[in-house]
């Protein structure tokens, strides 16, 4: 397939440059500040030849009429202007348009704010698929540090945390690994080791020029977004000399410690505007970390483990990116971008843990198997574990024009990688003889003795050193045609064709030592301890004693001959590697019935290639033995239609018919056994898992605002088939009763939602309110699985993991010409995140409320002082099992704020 493919592609190319006999217009279209405006229309007068500008502002019509043509410009927020331009034959005709201040309508001041927002509504305005837009300087107007942070704005999507900022985003219902994240239309590799999720803590929100969240795919997309597909569109370089830094710093109230960030951009063009650059740069060093406890319960209420735990934590996030452009001619550019993402995460975590061996009713007595204290740190200058995760991607692409022929094509590597070097445990642990009781609570339990003091009744349970790598690595090669077909008329058409090769590589190469000493009482008097424990403990009244220090940790030289250290093979059981082979065909017809009504008709081909290996350990050998190569290959057929009807110029009704998929993770497909005897957990892996895939319907209505403003409506189902959900049974193991987790199919699934969004500026109230905006979504959304085949649990109707049964957002922001000031809230309500063996095992994560705000103040034009805060309520990260009173974990972060100077020198 891929041999004709290519065949017809060299038989349209031939045809278009043989066949060349009329004029083309290409250009850009740019604000007063000099940066591109997408989504802006482009329409010659009296005909149907009309296009809509992208991301970058660009447009290209082909195949005009020659001699003198009037051509109108028009964009929300201004009115229609016209500009005269002389089309000649055989021959391109290049032309740059700038929209002023001055020219813009009288109800609406045109700020740098406003013109974001214009742009992200023109664009999402003028696409043929249903999707959200949001560009930087929008995403500048809320205080979001990650993109993470900035995507919960979005309708549809809600976030999970760590360590306080948003990791994983769910969308519409969707877990993380249903979704996809890319970088200017390439998937991000996954840092994950266990899954495709991207963790998008890793990528500044100041370091995208907008990010676009497509909700109903389209063929020439990768076929893998359930949910969704969200891309990063990074910086273009500007038409003219740009300037811009960002210096600031702040507080974290948990950790009590500053925080600095800091960011740069600068472009310009060259060499008569054919030669464009932009860099950018950006860092954040963040002093933070957590207050936690945990509990997991038995169904009679009583306790099955309590654990408190104590997070200390140094975030350094840096972004790098680079763009250049060669425009060889009108007709031809070349373009190579790359992006660099580093996340260093130093991490001391103390854990107070008991585990409970009976409980008396009667009584409400525990009687403890033991009572374990643990110092996770590193082998380091600070000794603390380092968690070093870095994405970076480089990529050199071509847009050009045969006569009426476009063609554009990429070449893109990108690598994902994790490395945790030298991470360290030691734990002490206690079998106590008397019986201890706590408070009686499911939501806060607090036990009656916390056992503070390590004492010479205490002995070691895990001394251990491991390191940890993994890597991601992506090579694709991508390239499209688009061929108008019949260029002029009210039943205008084009022929879009393209084919990918994408190439996978992922691995995981864990070394794992556990230690004892060769004299366990001379170790013991060299311990030194640390007490810990906090008057404001934010997780509750609990006080968490003493430690072996991070320190001493840090500095325990292994190979001086006082241990005896020996390689845990169930733990390196973890490793494997996989190679993932997709090849993918499309083609599409973009077809206009009349001047109001068009559709989108297409059809794409996945083929999946799959080849991975892992390790057995041998339960009663002792043994770790590698598996053998496992192959596998399937065929993915996805066909879409998108239908838009514009009864004027500021509506749009939308209907869309797509299929997608989400392929399994690469470690759930490896045939491995690995187990967690401290833990009591087995986990394994199925090579039978097959793809997720879905049929999916949606139906969007949309008006837009002349003065600046969206309101939406609409409805979706998705149905899905093959559903993996990681299993959970019971399996005894020397003698202990162990969880066993492995992912299955399950069954099939359904999701169904309603979306409604709002952007207005209030313009109508009278000064000085008419300077307010408001912006709200609402989602509701709803699911239920079919055919669930998991063992205990037939019969039964779960919702699907993930599934959020309400998200909502509103913010209220005030905007002046001397300053602004911004509110906004943020909802998610609780949702499934781990099925278990039985309804009291189900792990859901529950509601969130998050308030944020923040101010800028204008020195100029040009500067501004910003002020941000975040988590207001001082919202807790929550797990609960089973139902709302039986606390699973939870978990405080407290408030932060951040303050600085923005200016943009020129």
């Amino acid at each position: 397939m891929m041999k004709n493919l290519l065949l017809l592609m060299a038989g349209m190319f031939l045809f278009s440059t043989l066949s060349l006999a009329q004029g083309n217009l290409t250009g850009r279209i740019l604000d007063e500040q000099n940066l591109a405006m997408p989504g802006a229309l482009v329409f010659i007068e009296n005909s149907s030849f009309g296009t809509s500008t992208d991301i970058n502002g660009q447009f290209k019509l082909v195949n005009l009429p020659t001699g003198e043509q009037e051509i109108s410009i028009s964009s929300i927020g201004y009115p229609i202007i016209k500009q005269k331009v002389q089309i000649e034959a055989n021959k391109t005709v290049s032309l740059q348009t700038k929209l002023s201040a001055s020219q813009s309508l009288n109800e609406v001041v045109i700020t740098g704010n406003k013109n974001a927002q214009i742009n992200a509504l023109n664009q999402q305005k003028n696409a043929m698929n249903i999707m959200n837009v949001i560009s930087a300087d929008q995403v500048g107007r809320f205080p979001d540090s990650n993109i993470g942070d900035a995507m919960k704005r979005i309708p549809g999507i809600y976030v999970q945390y760590d360590q306080g900022e948003a990791r994983f985003a769910n969308i519409r219902g969707t877990s993380p690994q249903l979704n996809s994240v890319t970088i200017n239309g390439e998937r991000i590799p996954s840092a994950e080791a266990e899954n495709r999720s991207v963790q998008l803590d890793l990528i500044p929100s100041d370091m995208v020029q907008a990010v676009e969240v497509s909700k109903a795919i389209t063929p020439d997309m990768d076929g893998d977004a359930i949910g969704g597909s969200v891309n990063l569109v990074t910086r273009s370089a500007p038409s003219a000399p740009r300037a811009a830094i960002t210096l600031g710093s702040g507080y974290n109230f948990i950790a009590n410690k500053p925080m600095v960030n800091g960011g740069v951009v600068l472009g310009n063009r060259f060499a008569n505007d054919k030669f464009g650059v932009i860099a950018s740069a950006s860092v954040l060093n963040h002093m933070l970390g957590s207050d936690n406890f945990e509990a997991e319960w038995e169904e009679d209420g009583s306790l099955k483990e309590f654990q408190n735990r104590q997070y200390y934590l140094q975030r350094l996030r840096q972004s790098y990116s680079l763009s250049l452009d060669y425009k060889i001619n009108a007709n031809h550019t070349l373009f190579l971008k790359g992006m660099y993402n580093h996340r260093n995460d130093w991490e001391n975590r103390y854990k107070l843990q008991y585990k409970v061996d009976e409980y008396d009713a009667e009584s409400g007595d525990y009687t403890l198997g033991s009572v374990k204290r643990e110092t996770k740190g590193g082998q380091n200058d600070k000794n603390q574990r380092l968690e070093d995760q870095r994405v970076r991607n480089i990529a050199l692409s071509g847009d050009h024009l045969f006569g009426k022929l476009h063609m554009d094509w990429a070449a893109t590597y990108a690598k994902a990688s994790e490395n945790r070097p030298n991470e360290r445990y030691i734990s002490y642990e206690l079998e106590p003889g008397n019986p201890i009781q706590f408070n009686g609570s499911t939501n806060k339990p607090v036990p009656s003795n916390f056992f503070p003091v390590i004492t010479s009744d205490w002995e070691i349970d895990d001394l251990s050193n491991e390191t940890q790598r993994t890597e991601e690595e992506n090579f694709s090669l991508r390239i499209n045609f688009l061929l108008p077909l019949k260029a002029e008329g009210t039943f205008s058409n084009q022929l879009k064709l393209g084919g990918k090769i994408k190439l996978k590589d992922k691995s995981r190469n864990n070394d794992f030592y556990a230690y004892e000493p060769l004299d366990e009482g001379a170790f013991f008097n060299t311990l030194q301890y640390e007490d810990i424990s906090k008057s404001n403990f934010l997780a509750g009244p609990y006080a968490m004693g003493n430690f072996v220090s991070a320190k001493y940790l840090g500095n325990i030289n292994f190979q001086n001959g006082s241990f005896e250290g020996k390689m845990e093979l169930e733990e390196m059981a973890g490793n494997f590697s996989a190679k993932e082979q997709i090849n993918a065909g499309y083609i599409l017809l973009d077809q206009h019935f009349g001047s109001k009504f068009s559709g989108l008709f297409g059809l794409r081909m996945e083929q999946t290639s799959l080849e991975y290996s892992g390790f057995i350990y041998d339960d009663e050998e002792g043994t770790l033995d590698p598996t053998s190569t496992e192959t596998d290959h399937y065929i993915n057929i996805l066909p879409a239609v998108h239908l838009k009807y514009s009864p004027n110029n500021n509506a749009n009704i939308r209907l869309a018919w797509t299929n997608s998929l989400a392929r399994p993770n690469y470690f759930d497909l490896v045939p491995y056994r690995q187990i967690f005897t401290g833990d009591e957990e087995i986990a394994i892996g199925n090579p039978n898992l097959e793809a997720t895939t879905s049929m999916n319907f949606d139906l969007m209505l949309e008006y837009y605002f002349q003065n600046i403003g969206l309101i939406s409506g609409g409805v979706f189902t998705k149905d899905l088939k093959n559903y993996i959900v990681t299993k959970r049974s019971k399996e005894t193991f020397n003698g202990i009763e162990h969880d066993v987790f492995q992912p299955v199919n399950a069954g099939d699934a359904n999701i169904y939602g309603l979306e409604l969004g709002l952007q207005r500026q209030l313009n109508f109230l009278p000064a000085p309110l008419n300077n307010m905006s408001v912006f709200a979504n609402y989602t509701f959304t709803q699911s239920s699985t079919n055919n669930f085949n998991l063992e205990d649990r037939e019969g039964e109707t779960l919702p699907l993991v993930g599934t959020a049964e309400h998200s909502m957002n509103a913010s209220l922001l005030y905007d002046s010409k001397y300053f602004s000031l911004g509110v906004s809230f943020n909802y998610t309500s609780d949702f499934i995140d781990e099925v278990g063996g039985e309804q009291f095992e189900d792990i859901y994560y529950d509601q969130v409320f998050y308030l944020d705000a923040n101010a800028n103040i204008n020195l100029s034009q040009k500067a501004r002082i910003f002020v941000e805060v975040n988590n207001l309520l001082n919202q807790p990260l929550r797990y609960y099992q089973g139902n709302q009173n039986f606390t699973f974990q939870e978990e405080y972060y407290n408030t932060r704020f951040s303050v600085g100077l923005k200016m943009d020198l020129y």
